[in-house]
């Protein structure tokens, strides 16, 4: 039998690394976390989806325990979560466990009987059962026997109410501290900007807590934003094109909306999902498993789904609706990918959108102070989807981190270059190069006087008839379209009436969108969407802010350079330098690989993830000592699957 198999149990982070999970070096920063937290440090971490934020914590819980100092308690929101998580570290050799909801009372009561007697490394809880008084009193005899090693709070940003995913029960986590001073505790999140990173801090009272934030970087997501015309056409031929045959995630607004795109993809041959809350919990846990351990799915789905989702083969996250601001897109476009392999981040974005956002916080019961917050969050994210320079620059500079491929921009401000770019020229290319706006660097016009004649329109008519309009009228205005509406109330007779007959309906909406964007137009939702001009205006009127905007966020697809990708997109992106005897085996691992997933009700990735199957594949093992080195595979794996691989990869 290998070495590996029969190595002695040690405390040491970088010997569970190899022993229990089968990768031979830390990455990134998941080294000095890890000591940190094992040395019983208190920590916040953020760390972006993918990069091994678990581990940053899976480890000191076992090194801590193999230390004598017991258990460690990880809050979790997602029962789905703590199943996938349990069961990845029994697949590890961990012994693990949750209470939930899915547990009768039998079952539960075997948890706390184990609890009792020390044979758990790691309980997994949601936070409202967590502060309930039967699991304190849980907590207090294994902290009387000395046997409470540590807290995890995974998706930390949900304790903050500037957060895009605020649970109010997070609050009450900060008992954690006050009952069990002394006891560390590690925050953990893939999401987080300054204002949300220091909300954690204060309401789990992390003030000491060392801080360790990775780089929001993920280089192997390309962004893309489009202009919306027709979304479900635009997003069917995003997907044949691109993505044939591959798991993704399509983000909407509306639960209709969701429901009447899904269907859209099925028709197309697309094997698309709905998933929202509205649809019954059976269905919607049968969805969920169906997109975790079946290849190629595509869920469409609104926000509701996605938390905790550690599929690493997801190629794409599309948002067909605009999302409330940048933490969302960037969480979500985070499910992509998570293998470090070339995925799409792919949005489609209209001036409806800009609308629909500003309403929802106009209409809002929340104070003031809340709406300035989410406003100016909102305010990133437009600028975002209206930037002309690297998007990659934008994104991070979000989250404070400077980017090497342009100059670093102010979250929400133009480039300080962006006032002396000329009509018509295109914009300067960066050297992300895996951004839409990098890889074809758009050509930009002159919006300005079209801005000034929209603004004047509304004020003309604000002016004489003291009433409001709404986009589609004042666009028909400036581009002199007569219709029943303009002559009824004489606004053929305004002198802004055919003067912008040169500019087509998309440019003016294009122009009209940046005005909204940038605040100085105000879209009044409680008088049927009317354009109301605000104290930016006045700039814009002047000359004194130009408007610089792309002539089409829509690019030609043959513009677009294409990543190179297998035929039908039947070969997954791990396998795809492999010969084709190592296809073959690949191939057959799979198979093998989805029968062992579905007898231990698994995903398929809990088993071996795609590279780890690759790299079996690319070695050709004869022997367990060939199995030796191939990251992803422990002690107990070996020992459990080491002669099944053995004899898929023979052929027998």
């Amino acid at each position: 039998m290998s070495s590996l198999v029969n190595a002695p149990l040690s405390a040491d982070p970088q010997a569970i690394l190899h022993e229990v999970f089968g990768y031979e070096r830390f990455r990134g920063p998941q080294q000095a976390i890890v000591e940190h937290v094992a040395a019983g440090g208190d920590a916040l971490v953020l760390m972006p989806t993918g990069g091994g934020k678990s581990l940053c914590y899976q480890i000191p819980a076992i090194a801590r325990q193999r230390a004598g100092h017991g258990i460690s308690v990880v809050v979790s929101p997602l029962i789905a979560l703590m199943h996938d998580q349990v069961g990845a570290l029994h697949e590890a050799g961990v012994e693990a466990a949750f209470l939930n909801s899915t547990l009768d009372w039998q079952q539960t009561q075997d948890v706390e009987r184990r609890l009792a007697r020390g044979e758990i490394t790691l309980l997994y809880a949601a936070p409202e059962r967590i502060t309930t008084p039967r699991f304190l009193d849980l907590l207090d005899g294994l902290r009387q026997r000395g046997q409470l090693a540590m807290f995890a709070i995974d998706e930390a940003h949900c304790v903050s109410q500037w957060g895009h995913d605020f649970r109010p029960e997070y609050r009450a986590l900060s008992v954690l501290h006050e009952r069990y001073a002394g006891v560390p505790r590690v925050a953990l999140t893939a999401t987080a900007d300054a204002l949300t990173r220091a909300d954690i801090v204060e309401r789990l009272q992390l003030e000491d807590a060392r801080q360790f934030v990775s780089s929001f970087d993920r280089p192997n997501i390309r962004y893309r934003i489009v202009e919306k015309k027709d979304p479900s056409t635009q997003l069917l031929r995003f997907i044949e094109q691109e993505h044939p045959g591959e798991a993704g995630v399509v983000y909407c607004q509306s639960r209709k909306r969701v429901e009447d795109l899904a269907d859209t993809l099925a028709a197309a041959g697309i094997d698309a999902l709905p998933y929202h809350a509205g649809l019954d919990a059976a269905v919607r846990q049968r969805h969920q498993d169906r997109f975790l351990r079946e290849d190629g799915i595509v869920m469409v789905a609104t926000i509701a789904f996605g938390m905790g989702i550690d599929k690493p083969d997801v190629r794409f996250v599309a948002h067909v609706d605009m999302p409330k601001n940048i933490e969302g897109y960037y969480q979500e476009t985070g499910r992509a990918g998570r293998d470090g392999l070339p995925s799409d981040a792919w949005m489609a974005y209209g001036l409806q959108d800009v609308v629909n956002q500003r309403r929802m916080i106009d209409e809002s019961p929340a104070g003031e102070q809340f709406k300035q917050v989410m406003v100016g969050k909102l305010d990133a994210l437009l600028a975002l989807a209206e930037a002309t320079d690297c998007r990659r620059v934008r994104l991070l500079a979000y989250f404070g981190e400077r980017y090497g491929c342009g100059p670093e921009p102010v979250a929400g401000a133009a480039p300080d270059d962006a006032a002396a770019e000329p009509p018509r020229k295109r914009a300067p290319r960066y050297a992300c190069g895996n951004c839409d706006n990098c890889l074809s660097p758009p050509e930009l016009w002159d919006g300005t006087e079209a801005a000034q004649m929209l603004l004047s329109t509304i004020y003309w008519i604000r002016k004489q008839q003291g009433i409001g309009f709404g986009a589609g009228h004042i666009m028909d205005i400036v581009r002199g379209k007569e219709t029943e509406k303009t002559r009824q109330h004489g606004h053929d007779g305004l002198s802004t009436f055919g003067r912008g007959s040169q500019y087509a309906e998309v440019q003016l909406r294009g122009v009209l969108r940046q005005l909204i964007a940038t605040g100085a137009l105000h879209v009044d939702a409680e008088a049927y969407n009317t354009l109301q001009l605000t104290a930016g205006s006045r700039a814009v009127l002047k000359g004194e802010v130009p408007v610089r905007l792309r002539a089409s966020l829509s690019a030609p697809a043959e513009r677009r350079p294409r990543r190179e990708r297998s035929a039908a997109g039947k070969t997954p992106a791990a396998a795809a330098t492999l010969d084709s005897e190592g296809q073959a085996r690949f191939a057959d691992l799979k198979a093998w690989r989805a029968e062992v997933a579905r007898e231990h009700n698994l995903p398929a990735y809990v088993i071996f993830h795609d590279a780890t199957l690759a790299a079996i594949a690319e070695r050709a093992p004869h022997t367990l000592d060939d199995l030796q080195g191939v990251s992803g595979i422990g002690a107990k794996k070996l020992e459990a699957y080491g002669a099944e691989v053995l004899r898929v990869c023979s052929g027998r």
